[in-house]
């Protein structure tokens, strides 16, 4: 037993070590990805400008519904590839998925322009529903990665810097889209922006990025120590055979898993309705051009980029201070990324021209407050399994992105004049009831347990006692 106990031992790592540098190349990767799913959320509105003065790029006169098509194309493709794509990060490593996606997805961004000049949008939605195949293969490559690097103790914390480069990479997208706008560079510049910014980052990422601390050449041994007897299990088969088979059946008959599923799916909805839509909003209701229109847009992801780090900083006082156990951090850092929205997105939709700093302070408020939704849900897929997150994540992207998808599409179904607050104000409602449904049932039903199914059979019949051992790692999480 004490052989056992010993391995769920934390000891102290580097200040700023190998795990570190592989969480900021994580961090920065999801920035380059976000800026190549915002780029056309921003880039659509002086595309589709009709008193544009600048006549050296072409303006289209497409429809509501059009515009609906293509904001949605992205998450078309992405939702499809999600599963597929686990497996494959979970085959092949996070490092080189990761890599080929934002490559190759960057390329198509460099294409856009292009695409929408020769093709129409017919063309150029097309493309779109590539880069979503392409990118189905993101947030599992993430979560494989994490759940090789991070120990569960930091897991709260580095796991959360990791995910918001969401918020940073749209805030940086916002915040030069105005200003590449306006420039000789037009709206196509906005998506050059995005396709080198990616190309530079999959350049630092094939030389630095490491798939797991035993494929690091420059970890240290105590390093790399620390993290892989904290974490007391691997994703491998032992004497490097192929990866451990993946138990379909017992994950996908998981209460607690289709629990997670469910505030993912809510997450999502909101998180891309949001997304997709506050520069049409912006535009269309508190009629704001361009630039100043990616300045407000911007600010929302800014206050969700600062409150992840008090956030952060909460949960991790709570936690030692012995305040709260990792089920209640889970949950009581859900219902503030769920349920705070709800008030300000409802009273979103009876805001007039006159009350642009209103509105803006709603969704940031709004935004912002999601932030704390990446301490719930989000890193429960490794909770429940650490040997199979990065698989949990593929079918819970696949989900929530069919919930991705439709958001577009529905906004496009309602939303038939853009100008209509009436018709806006039935988006906001939908978006706040989706959001504060994920929550009750997460609330009620939720679990922060690593499930038995994590286990191989070969791994509990060569050593019974990694039972014990695994127990031992629950109720140690649960004391901190």
């Amino acid at each position: 037993m004490s052989e056992e106990l010993s391995t769920t031992k934390v000891e102290k790592g580097p200040l700023f070590g190998t795990r570190h540098l592989q969480c900021l190349l994580i961090f920065l990767g999801l920035s380059v990805t976000l800026m190549q799913r915002v780029n056309l959320s921003v880039a659509i509105v002086p595309m589709m400008d009709k008193n544009s003065t600048n006549p050296d790029f072409e303006e289209y006169q497409w429809s509501e519904r059009t515009k609906s098509y293509l904001l949605s194309a992205f998450f078309w493709g992405y939702f499809v590839t999600q599963i597929p794509g686990s497996q494959l990060a979970h085959r092949f490593g996070g490092k080189v998925m990761l890599f080929g996606s934002i490559s190759l997805s960057a390329v198509l961004a460099l294409l856009t322009p292009l695409s929408a000049r020769i093709g129409d949008w017919q063309l150029l939605l097309a493309l779109r529903l590539t880069q979503g195949l392409i990118q189905g293969c993101i947030f599992s490559s993430i979560h494989t990665l994490l759940s090789k690097w991070v120990p569960p103790e930091e897991r709260g914390t580095l796991g959360t810097f990791c995910y918001t480069g969401l918020s940073f990479g749209t805030v940086v997208m916002l915040l030069v889209s105005g200003w590449i706008a306006t420039s000789p560079l037009g709206w196509p510049g906005i998506f050059y922006f995005s396709g080198v910014v990616s190309l530079l980052w999959a350049l630092v990422w094939y030389i630095l990025g490491a798939r797991s601390p035993s494929d690091c050449k420059w970890i240290s041994v105590e390093e790399k120590f620390m993290i892989e007897s904290t974490l007391g299990t691997s994703a491998k088969s032992p004497h490097g055979q192929a990866p451990l088979k993946t138990p379909w059946i017992k994950i996908l008959t998981s209460v607690p898993f289709w629990i997670t599923l469910a505030a993912q799916s809510s997450y999502g909805w909101c998180f891309y309705t949001l997304l997709t839509q506050i520069p049409s909003y912006m535009n269309s209701i508190l009629g704001q051009d361009i630039k100043s229109n990616a300045l407000m847009s911007a600010l929302p992801y800014l206050a969700n980029m600062c409150l992840t780090v008090v956030f952060c900083a909460l949960a991790n006082f709570l936690m030692k201070r012995g305040y709260t156990s990792v089920y209640a951090s889970r949950k009581l850092f859900n219902t503030i990324g769920l349920w705070v929205p709800v008030a300000p997105l409802i009273l979103l939709g009876y805001m007039r021209a006159e009350q642009s700093q209103l509105a803006l302070g709603l969704l940031v408020i709004a935004v912002g407050a999601t932030a704390a939704a990446s301490l719930g849900f989000l890193t429960n897929h490794i909770d429940l399994s650490p040997n199979f997150g990065g698989i949990l994540m593929g079918v819970g992207g696949f989900v929530a992105n069919i919930m991705s998808m439709l958001s577009p599409l529905t906004v496009g179904f309602i939303v038939t004049d853009a100008k209509d607050v009436h018709q806006w104000r039935v988006v906001f409602y939908i978006v706040g009831g989706i959001c504060f449904i994920g929550n009750l049932l997460f609330l009620l039903f939720g679990q922060t347990e690593i499930q038995s199914w994590n286990y191989p059979k070969t791994q509990t019949q060569r050593d019974p006692r990694d039972h014990i051992k695994f127990e031992m790692i629950n109720i140690k999480r649960e004391i901190e």
